[in-house]
């Protein structure tokens, strides 16, 4: 795959997601019942980053989990003949919480339609979110982003790859052609 286009940098991913981190705080008017949960494996990162700069915001820590969806993809018998399923960690019972789930792309829908499968077998959240550093369109479900970091019309032959440092080395949103 060849590099088509850098669409973010680590300075300016730095601040998508620090303006996700205030959209979030405003449109819940604050941090009361709210739990952010990232989706492994690059939503965590994403995650963490999120609740550390809501926490800098409030001066209040904010619960933050980790939801593996490994069991609940669709397309489990493509992915791996064995695929391993990490642990979830959710720091406590989602009851009557507004759950914000964290993904690094949007794309088809699926990933997020196999992490509303996986959330409800842990309780009934009073809502649940979406936020997702980039939205890249191609929906194949009635699924949508309410806070993003960054919108980006893509080709069927492109990819997003998303860099962290803490996954990486670095931090950038690269668009690839295939």
């Amino acid at each position: 795959m060849n590099v088509k286009k850098r669409l973010l940098d680590g300075a300016r991913m730095t601040r998508a997601i620090r303006r996700m981190a205030i959209e979030i705080v405003e449109r819940n008017r604050g941090i009361e019942d709210l739990l952010i949960i990232g989706i492994r494996s690059r939503g965590v990162p994403i995650g963490e980053r999120i609740t550390r700069e809501i926490e800098a915001m409030e001066k209040h820590a904010v619960p933050f989990g980790i939801l593996d969806i490994t069991l609940y993809r669709d397309d489990l018998t493509t992915i791996a003949p064995q695929p391993v399923v990490k642990p979830t960690k959710l720091p406590e019972p989602i009851d009557d919480k507004i759950v914000v789930l964290v993904d690094d792309v949007l794309y088809t829908g699926r990933t997020v339609r196999a992490a509303l499968d996986a959330l409800i077998d842990f309780g009934r959240p009073k809502a649940v979110q979406l936020a997702v550093l980039i939205d890249r369109g191609h929906r194949e479900l009635p699924i949508h982003a309410d806070v993003i970091g960054k919108t980006v019309p893509t080709d069927a032959n492109e990819v997003i790859k998303v860099k962290l440092e803490e996954t990486d080395g670095e931090d950038e949103v690269l668009l690839m052609e295939k």
